[in-house]
């Protein structure tokens, strides 16, 4: 244990592999696909997505679910389950030392647009008073404030598809400056919209696998075709790790290093020789005082998408010196759930350290071979772990890498 490293002492996860830690945890390592047909996307030209099944938010909310969009819904009962999973709560601490960062890739769609087409039909009376209060990002950590009475710093983050683990590495920050004794970060979305569908689909970022939904996630396989849009939010507890031994608290892993970088590249594509991903990758690994001889196990971004799959993992190939350790995506069960990736991706990095067990990647039939990793496929694989490192990179060339130690 090093003097940068932080506790990450509570875990809370809802994604389309179930609500809960263990239920999601059961269906990623058994790499179990979670995308099917959707409903509310059935007139869109990809109609298909990746949803939190089974979920009432009024069940574990309350009844002031009403003045909440879903993203925040999803945000709120993971912050509970980590909360209760930490052993702590407004009882057990002072909230003014309590803070929330949550990352968020962009803000809801659910009730601006709403309002948008009320607006645009001249039904100004019809525009909803609470449009802004709902759909704002920062809405995720305000309500998470409100109903677990931390009066710490609150921040929403937005980094794009790597904001849940720019999230962490703000928390972390905060914990080391001492500006705060408890930290509740992750990351939420709920971007599965018929507008956000479109929009990705008009980019040619989703896969159009239509015939073959639950196939069609599948992270560095020589067939993918895209990404698929999916829901979700993880939330990770974080302490000073003399503060949680002092409260005699279950410390599932540590987070011991942060790295950020910014391609300046391009606005969506990724940099085609991974420049900003080494940056990060450096930045995180001297972070947490290690080489990259260190790295037990990869969680990668693995998006699903062709360019990006495959930068990365050239990128990986030759930063590793043409010998990276074993990697999964998780993206192939869970689909990308955007800002909340980065999160979501962390706490599975926990438990993996955790079980000492790396999960496959889902739908892996036939490895890129412009890909040369070891990527874990079909059936999870024991293995002794110390270090993982988790990958989360964005649109605008945004890079955040994690180093997470067994505890």
């Amino acid at each position: 244990m090093t003097r940068t490293d932080v506790a990450v002492t509570g875990l809370g996860l809802l994604t389309p592999a179930g609500v809960g830690v263990a239920a999601t945890w059961e269906r990623v390592c058994a790499g179990l696909p979670t995308a099917a047909p959707d409903p509310e996307l059935a007139d869109v030209p990809v109609p298909f997505s990746c949803r939190v099944p089974a979920f009432d938010p009024r069940a574990v909310i309350g009844p002031q679910v009403w003045r909440m969009d879903r993203f925040v819904h999803l945000a709120i009962a993971a912050a509970l389950e980590a909360v209760a999973d930490a052993r702590l709560g407004p009882g057990a601490w002072d909230g003014a030392r309590v803070g929330v960062v949550v990352g968020v890739g962009s803000d809801s769609k659910e009730t601006c647009l709403r309002s948008g087409e009320r607006f645009l039909n001249h039904d100004y009376e019809g525009v909803s008073p609470l449009t802004v209060p709902r759909g704002t990002v920062n809405a995720a950590a305000g309500e998470i404030g409100i109903a677990l009475q931390a009066l710490g710093p609150s921040l929403v983050v937005s980094t794009a598809c790597a904001s849940g683990a720019t999230a962490l590495g703000v928390a972390r920050d905060l914990l080391l400056a001492r500006r705060c004794d408890v930290v509740l970060a992750g990351g939420a979305e709920a971007p599965c919209h018929p507008f956000n569908s479109v929009c990705f689909s008009r980019m040619g970022a989703l896969s159009t696998r239509v015939h073959d939904p639950a196939g069609a996630s599948r992270p560095f396989d020589a067939d993918r075709d895209g990404f698929v849009l999916a829901e979700g939010a993880g939330i990770l507890v974080m302490e000073r790790p003399e503060d949680a031994r002092a409260r005699r608290a279950p410390v599932h892993a540590l987070l011991a290093g942060y790295g950020a970088s910014t391609d300046g590249h391009h606005y969506a594509a990724a940099h085609p020789k991974g420049a900003g991903v080494e940056r990060a990758c450096d930045a995180a690994l001297a972070d947490a005082g290690i080489g990259y001889a260190d790295v037990d196990h990869i969680n990668a971004h693995g998006t699903s998408t062709p360019m990006n799959d495959r930068i990365e993992g050239e990128t990986l190939h030759r930063l590793f010196g043409g010998h990276p350790p074993a990697v999964t995506s998780t993206k192939g069960v869970t689909g990308h759930t955007l800002g909340a990736a980065g999160a979501i991706e962390a706490a599975l990095s926990v438990l993996t350290l955790q079980d000492q067990v790396i999960p496959p990647t889902a739908n892996l039939d036939r490895l890129d071979p412009r890909i040369e990793l070891d990527v874990v496929a079909k059936v999870p694989r024991p293995a002794r772990l110390d270090v993982v490192a988790s990958n989360s990179f964005g649109f605008g060339g945004h890079n955040a890498v994690l180093i997470m130690r067994r505890a």
